[in-house]
């Protein structure tokens, strides 16, 4: 008796070892919830120091496209317009916001950074600003402007520079890296439903700043029609002279008077100019809601 149940103990303490053996060999390991390991974060910025900033945004989802109709807007269910960008829409957002509230069918948000664009993500990193705010703000439709912080050379994260400023002459790396950034920025906005509105930028009445910004302002365009479901003002044209060259007044529609337009440092809009230009955003935007079965 003794003997067997020294034999029963034996065996018990071999498989009980075997079972250790066995999780060490096949990896099995009952501390894992203890072992303080992390899960990464849903959404994370895939770029460090690179000099692009493109994979920062998720592209659009792949899922199969379902056919159902864009929210009507309503006073009920009023549709959400985003407001975004640098200093200008700091500057044409307030009016714009007045212009659509007075439809009854829009609930507008204003989001601008000064000094902010796609060109120096190590000041404000906006491809990571905008995956982590649109969730949140769920817009039917954006309207986005990058005006001259942009024109300049291109950095990453880290903040070293990897092309320098446009000059007007050639220019192909800055155009391929920054038309990368714009288009990206266009794909994610415009997916899931969005309507995207893309404001360009007014020439200067410095001509070295002017080529440089045309540059930019030729990327942008490219980018827009390489995304037909974008929607661009022409910025360019609306502050410029009957020849295209840099205007200080410009017609107002409401009145059919001529307007000082521009702000002292010859490029930025002061508030007669940033007021014609919401009304060019807002026709467009009007459109937009009617096409989604607004009554207005």
């Amino acid at each position: 008796m003794v003997r067997r149940l020294g034999a029963v103990v034996v065996l018990a303490v071999v498989v009980a070892g075997s079972l250790r053996l066995g999780g060490v060999i096949f990896g099995a390991d009952d501390t894992a919830a203890d072992s303080g390991g992390t899960v990464a974060p849903a959404v994370t910025s895939a770029i460090t120091s690179a000099p692009t900033v493109v994979e920062q945004l998720a592209p659009p989802t792949t899922a199969a496209p379902v056919d159902t109709p864009p929210q009507v807007p309503t006073a009920a269910d009023p549709a959400v317009v985003l407001i975004a960008g640098d200093s200008e829409a700091g500057t044409f957002g307030p009016y714009l916001e007045t212009l659509l509230r007075e439809t009854g069918v829009v609930r507008t948000e204003l989001d601008y950074k000064v000094s902010s664009g796609l060109a120096r993500p190590d000041y404000f990193d906006w491809p990571a600003h905008l995956q982590s705010t649109i969730p949140s703000i769920a817009p039917d439709i954006v309207v986005l402007t990058f005006g001259g912080n942009d024109a300049q050379g291109l950095s990453d994260l880290a903040g070293n520079f990897s092309i320098g400023q446009p000059t007007g002459d050639g220019d192909e790396e800055w155009r391929a890296e920054y038309g990368k950034r714009v288009g990206a920025v266009m794909e994610f906005l415009s997916a899931d439903g969005r309507t995207l509105v893309w404001v360009g930028i007014p020439n200067d009445d410095n001509p070295e700043v002017t080529a440089r910004m045309k540059v930019q302002d030729e990327v942008v365009r490219e980018q827009v029609a390489a995304h037909p479901g974008v929607i661009f003002i022409d910025t360019w044209k609306r502050f410029s002279g009957i020849e295209g060259n840099w205007a200080e007044y410009v017609i107002d529609p409401r009145d059919a008077q001529g307007k000082d337009v521009r702000a002292d440092d010859g490029f930025h809009l002061n508030e007669a100019g940033a007021e014609i230009l919401a009304l060019d955003i807002a026709e467009v935007v009007r459109a937009e809601l009617v096409a989604r079965g607004a009554t207005l």
